[in-house]
């Protein structure tokens, strides 16, 4: 006969379990509440939006409220009348209780003037501060001779009189000698000293006389300043402008009233702009606007519009009015 096995369950493994089942059955509990949960609160809020907006009710009372003792100290310009003019506009209605300002603070003795403390009364002595007061000056005019500075003070000369009784116990010094000449100044060292000159004779070959240089001529600065004026106007060749074909690049400097103005005009910008202006021609245009005759100053010497409006830019960027135009 075979013998047959039978296999029972185990105790631990019984009880993980029910561990397992209980697990499960809290899970789904969890699961379903938060389903009704978020299904309740949708239904509210659909409601809500369905209903129209919520009204908030206000609290009852006042929102603030000052307190009855703020304590710290009450201001002296407040409560007075004055401020509520200001305020309302209206003056306020008397007040039930009247109360006087307070007395001004005296001044002590220590706040008063000089002049008023040196008039004030002086205190009385006793009889043993005014003993003792006297003593105090006997001792001082035995001590020591005491100068007499009242006696100074109203001596012809404050200075001598001082002089003389700071010296009156002093012990003479002796007689000084008077001190021998040295016979510095004599006529004898004047010869000396003259003897000792190097001078050279006339015998000795070379200069005689030191050279000085010759006076700087007075109009050399002038001459200077003149010569590149006067270079630059003789060197400037004035073109006419029936002579420029049409369409030839030229640039404008300005309007004037007669061709010598516009002349001096060029000189002026040939100063300042010299280097510009060595190889540009001038050229003076007569022009009418409006029945008024008037003449522009141009200038000649530019191969195409890009040379002319460089020329114009180094210009104005130093401060002169330049425009690049076409002759027509």
């Amino acid at each position: 006969m075979a013998d047959m096995q039978v296999t029972a369950p185990v105790r631990g493994e019984r009880t993980s379990g029910n561990l397992a089942t209980a697990a499960n059955w809290l899970g789904a509990a969890m699961s379903l509440a938060l389903i009704v949960g978020v299904s309740v609160w949708g239904y509210r809020l659909i409601m809500r939006d369905v209903s129209g907006v919520p009204v908030v009710r206000a609290i009852e009372g006042p929102m603030r409220v000052a307190p009855e003792n703020p304590g710290g100290q009450i201001a002296r310009h407040e409560g007075l009348a004055v401020n509520n003019v200001a305020g309302t506009g209206t003056s306020a209605p008397p007040p039930d209780q009247i109360v006087l300002a307070p007395q001004p603070l005296d001044l002590t003795d220590e706040d008063l003037p000089v002049a008023e403390l040196a008039d004030a009364p002086q205190p009385e002595l006793s009889e043993q501060e005014q003993l003792a007061l006297a003593s105090l000056r006997e001792d001082a005019d035995s001590e020591a001779p005491a100068l007499a500075l009242t006696d100074i003070a109203n001596a012809d000369d404050p200075i001598k009189a001082l002089a003389d009784q700071i010296a009156a116990n002093a012990t003479p010094l002796t007689d000084i000698e008077p001190a021998p000449e040295t016979g510095v100044f004599d006529t004898d060292a004047e010869q000396e000293v003259a003897s000792t000159t190097p001078i050279i004779p006339v015998s000795v070959p070379g200069v005689a006389r030191s050279l000085r240089p010759a006076q700087r001529p007075a109009d050399l600065q002038l001459a200077s300043l003149s010569a590149p004026i006067q270079a630059a106007a003789s060197g400037t060749a004035e073109v006419d402008p029936s002579d420029i074909p049409s369409g030839t690049r030229l640039v404008q400097f300005g309007a004037y009233d007669s061709p010598d103005i516009a002349r001096e005009q060029w000189d002026q910008l040939q100063a300042r702009f010299g280097e510009y202006l060595d190889d540009k021609d001038r050229v003076i245009e007569q022009a009418t606007s409006g029945g008024r005759i008037f003449y522009r100053l141009r200038a000649h010497g530019f191969e195409d519009l890009s040379d002319s409006r460089r020329f114009c830019a180094a210009l104005v960027a130093e401060g002169a009015d330049c425009i690049p135009v076409v002759s027509r």
